[in-house]
């Protein structure tokens, strides 16, 4: 909450509410809550289509994207997403801490973040035993 406007952040939680209004032009609206507290989650339309499934499927996430203040209120515009739900669901039979992604060592001289994408956890991978993944379909809820 105390991040500048326009600053590059990274946030991983439980996704609390997903929000589609038809009145938002296709933006997507996410509620995660984390250690720190709960975090406003905004996805624009192209990420919304790049991320479709992540977004859609994912009980625990990872969003980088850029902090966006308006007064009091704090908005992290998405500009990547990560599926943590592999971690999630292996809390209750870990020993160890929680894997944490680490930089490569020239990601700070040139002005990045200091993690790097490659090393962040995969999405998870939708197995179809039967060779059928083009006619699964998803029955949805229209909450309007």
């Amino acid at each position: 909450m105390q991040a500048r406007d326009r600053s590059w952040l990274e946030a991983a939680g439980l996704v609390l509410v997903r929000q589609r209004p038809g009145s938002a032009k296709g933006f997507m609206f996410l509620t995660m809550e984390g250690e720190t507290g709960a975090a406003n989650v905004v996805v624009w339309v192209e990420i919304f289509e790049k991320f479709r499934r992540v977004l859609l499927a994912s009980a625990m996430l990872g969003v980088r994207g850029r902090i966006q203040r308006e007064g009091e209120v704090v908005h992290l515009v998405a500009h990547q997403l990560t599926d943590l739900s592999a971690e999630l669901a292996s809390v209750g039979n870990r020993e160890t801490p929680f894997p944490l992604p680490h930089g490569r060592g020239d990601e700070a001289h040139h002005g990045g973040s200091g993690i790097d994408p490659r090393g962040m956890p995969k999405g998870r991978d939708i197995v179809d035993a039967h060779d059928h993944i083009d006619h699964i379909k998803v029955k949805t809820r229209d909450f309007r």
